[in-house]
């Protein structure tokens, strides 16, 4: 089974782990503070600034180093009743009020928070787990509904309807899923195509691991519409409607799954005979992680969850040429300036959103990525205790808000809104 080989492979290489309720599950021991005294100080400092954040000033914002970025807001995984870890995180905009929310996943469910007044964020309430607590949860929207999947066993997928947030009265509230959807029992992942209304599951026990189709076009309504096994396991993915510089697949629904030791591009347009197009490859595989694609299409930048540990690397993201789809190849490398462990990806416009477990989170220039020249352009570190390899701190930023506002979500550290210094 690969889920379980994976576990087998980290349990190797990580020794300061303990293990949960699930053979699967660990927890990292490593805590950030999670005490009064830091809420006390982090609200003073608030109240010094004119618009209540704490200024990276020197090169801290606060008790976290930083670099260009301030923090507006912060809960601890105490105030988010998280009953263990935090995991992953999106974001929703209320396309009729314009309020900003964010959606984070912990270990026993997913919390809401809305974020519209950045420094003073208020949590809404809880979705509690559809069966057991897990480390792993994963969350995304589409159609103003909440879609979120969980390693936890015969956990399925929930449905929320985010519009149900507009009506808080005032104390947290515990809500319900609108749909359960079952037809697959645990998973490691969910990725959506706005474009077309289809969720991909990935990592179940369906189709060896490959991608589960489902029509969402209404979330409410969700049709299993088959899915694809002729590839390996499929640790995340990103599917897009291409419309990148390959001419030959532009307005095909394209699939890109990071598989374990390679990237997989997978032409999904017709759910009843997806085909795979091409296999990328590269050089010291450790565990192919996850990616992105830059905002042309041109270019998917992958990371290695294992390259660090396993090599000596320091953070290390991967460069493929995706220009010629049938014969995609590695560019090259960004080397990162700490030996922290890399998780999860996300562009926006010329920046990449690097989630960098104990590094926190770090932003990087794409705008010279043709000719291998990309570099940091600034960071905030959530984990302050170290930047060495390993599985705590930062597990997504989300950067995808209009106003500016970027949520991190940390494993130990819990839940953060970071603004951009001077905006």
């Amino acid at each position: 089974m690969r889920k379980l080989s994976f576990f087998l492979v980290f349990l190797s290489l990580t020794t300061v782990i303990s293990c949960g309720d699930d053979d699967r599950d660990f927890e990292a021991v490593v805590q950030n503070p999670d005490t009064s005294d830091q809420e006390e100080e982090e609200e003073q400092q608030q109240e010094d600034t004119n618009d209540g954040r704490i200024p990276c000033e020197d090169g801290l914002a606060g008790i976290y180093p930083c670099n260009g970025y301030d923090l507006m807001s912060h809960f601890t995984l105490t105030q988010l009743n998280a009953e263990g870890n935090g995991n992953d995180s999106w974001g929703w905009t209320d396309p009729l009020t314009g309020k900003e929310y964010a959606i984070m996943g912990v270990r026993r469910g997913t919390v809401f928070i809305d974020i519209s007044n950045p420094v003073e964020p208020i949590i809404l309430g809880r979705l509690t787990t559809a069966t057991d607590g897990s480390t792993w949860r994963d969350i995304k929207v589409y159609k103003d509904h909440a879609f979120i999947v969980s390693e936890a066993a015969n956990h399925g997928m929930q449905i929320f309807d985010l519009t149900k947030l507009r009506d808080f009265p005032g104390s947290i509230q515990d809500y319900q899923a609108d749909v359960h959807y079952t037809q697959f029992g645990n998973a490691h992942n969910i990725v959506i195509n706005e474009d077309t209304g289809y969720a991909y599951v990935v990592g179940t026990q369906s189709f060896d691991g490959g991608p589960h189709f489902i029509n969402i076009q209404d979330p409410k309504n969700p049709v299993f519409e088959g899915g694809f096994e002729g590839g390996t396991y499929t640790h995340d993915a990103q599917v897009v409607t291409y419309a990148g510089p390959d001419p030959d697949y532009q307005g095909h629904e394209i699939f890109i799954g990071s598989n374990e030791d390679e990237v997989v591009i997978i032409d999904v347009t017709n759910k009843q005979d997806p085909n795979i197009i091409a296999i990328a490859t590269y050089s010291n595989i450790g565990f192919t992680h996850q990616g992105w694609l830059t905002q042309d299409q041109g270019y998917f930048i992958a990371n290695d969850e294992f390259d660090e540990t396993n090599f000596g690397f320091n953070t290390r993201s991967i460069i493929f040429d995706f220009t010629d789809l049938d014969n995609p190849f590695q560019q090259g490398s960004f080397i990162g300036p700490t030996t922290a462990t890399d998780h999860n990806y996300y562009t926006k416009e010329n920046e990449l959103f690097i989630a960098n477990y104990k590094a926190g989170m770090r932003v990087v220039d794409l705008t010279g990525i043709a000719g291998n020249d990309i570099f940091d352009i600034g960071y905030f570190d959530t984990f302050i205790d170290s930047d060495t390899p390993g599985f705590d701190g930062a597990w997504t930023v989300y950067p995808y808000f209009e106003s500016g506002n970027l949520i991190v979500s940390d494993r130990s550290g819990g839940f953060f809104v970071l603004r951009k210094t001077g905006t």
